[in-house]
């Protein structure tokens, strides 16, 4: 027998656990920018004494426990269970927030940064892995930005709150709101189904089964090859991993996730502390955040409907050319109108592309070693997120000018367009025996791209 495959009658379904993904990657980015909003009052707030170099490195800490937590979640993920580490570091990175918002001293916030980071960088990739696979073929890009909107929104979230909150009750709530997830976690717990691949890879074929007749999915029949092969690279999505071509994409795919991480965390860490120098007052430099936030959310959503549709390279290829013409008009420093427009289009090029590349590497990468893929690509991507807070600390420690951020920022997002073009054509090149087997793509578009 080759397949059973039930008849579609899950795709509600399956919007409704892409939906609920999204609704904790919200939390997820309120948690990652929260941060940035409450720098200016960190800076002013006397008992700890802080500078721009010492919140810079505090920034980086979170990132190098988000780059521990990408990689060590996204390979539990295919050993454990999506479902599991998915409620696992969302609860881990809730309880540590609370932590921080009720430290006496700035060291116990900083490690306590680092350790809500260990469980914020698990719950993109498990996240994003979860929600393509329930979600229609043709759909997946779109699918991804609806989740990376999600993290965008709750960026937004934090920047306008900070606009209310900061100024009235100073940054403490901003940390405490961040336990909100530990009341939504019971309801996802009891919603989301566990992924029908993992079940398959552990041999639990009747609840994979059951989970694909609910959902519409494929699922492969008891006596089916690929029933074994899955197992295999469920127990080893290591090794598997490692079959070329993947190691060569991964490493592209990584350069491309490193420079936009840097572009991102860049901007995203010190946007509003930049507005604030720059003359603005505490709201209006918060609003520039939010700025781009929405216009982060409404490119991803466009270049992740073109991507759907045409190649992605092409679309990420625009994203990075779209950053680089952000970067040129902040650094002029417009009037006003024009300056919004330009850290919209930096919301465009930074998150947006973004999205198109976690869509690019979740579909292109075979399902079987899907997790640990974004897992790996994510971390690699993390050294740029905990580069760009410090480059940021010191630029602002050292009395540049607000442009010599903006000048910085442009030679890793041309880098951007060059890696692009390094990438492999085409998206989705694994079929169904090779997301069982791992062996992945063919090897012509990565040996033609290289």
């Amino acid at each position: 027998m080759a397949m059973v495959t039930p008849p579609p009658t899950g795709r509600l379904s399956g919007s409704m656990i892409a939906a609920l993904c999204a609704a904790i990657l919200v939390f997820d980015g309120y948690d990652v920018s929260v941060f940035a909003t409450t720098i200016p009052a960190l800076l002013d707030y006397r008992p700890w004494g802080l500078d721009a170099a010492d919140l810079g490195a505090i920034a980086s800490l979170a990132l190098v426990g988000m780059l521990i937590g990408s990689l060590l979640c996204g390979f539990a993920t295919d050993l454990l269970g999506r479902k599991l580490m998915l409620m696992a570091s969302t609860g881990w990175f809730s309880a540590c927030m609370v932590v921080c918002a009720l430290a006496p001293t700035i060291e116990v916030f900083g490690l306590f940064r680092f350790l809500a980071g260990v469980g914020l960088g698990g719950v993109m990739p498990t996240a994003i892995a979860l929600a393509v696979e329930f979600a229609p073929r043709e759909r997946r890009n779109l699918v991804n930005a609806i989740l990376t909107a999600g993290f965008l929104i709750g960026t937004l979230v934090a920047a306008l709150l900070g606009i209310v909150v900061i100024e009235a009750f100073g940054f403490r709530p901003m940390y405490a709101i961040a336990a909100l997830p530990l009341l939504v976690l019971p309801v996802a717990w009891f919603m989301l189904p566990e992924s029908v691949e993992f079940l398959v890879s552990k041999r639990r074929l009747g609840e994979a089964q059951a989970v694909a007749r609910k959902y519409g999915l494929d699922v492969p029949a008891a006596d089916d090859e690929r029933v074994t092969a899955a197992h295999g690279a469920g127990r080893s999505s290591l090794r598997a991993l490692a079959k070329p071509p993947l190691p060569a994409a991964l490493v592209v795919f990584g350069i491309g996730g490193l420079v936009v991480q840097l572009f991102i965390y860049g901007l995203n860490t010190w946007l509003p502390q930049l507005m604030r120098m720059a003359g603005y007052p505490l709201g209006s430099a918060l609003s520039f955040l939010a700025t781009m936030c929405v216009g982060a959310i409404l490119g991803g959503l466009v270049m992740s409907w073109f991507a759907d549709r045409i190649r992605p390279k092409r679309v990420a290829l625009a994203g990075f050319g779209i950053g680089v013409v952000a970067l040129v008009i902040l650094s002029a420093g417009p009037p006003t109108p024009v300056l919004y427009l330009g850290v919209a289009l930096a919301g465009v090029g930074g998150s947006g592309t973004a999205a198109i590349l976690n869509g690019y590497v979740a579909t292109w990468f075979p399902a079987a070693v899907r997790a640990s893929a974004l897992g790996a690509y994510m971390t690699i991507g993390r050294l740029g997120g905990i580069l760009a807070p410090l480059a940021g600390g010191w630029i602002v420690a050292s009395g540049l000018p607000v442009a010599w951020t903006f000048y910085t920022l442009m030679v890793p997002t041309v880098l951007g367009v060059l890696v692009v073009l390094l990438m492999p054509d085409g998206a989705a090149r694994g079929d169904e025996h090779a997301a069982a087997t791992g062996t992945g793509p063919t090897t012509a578009p990565l040996n033609e791209a290289l």
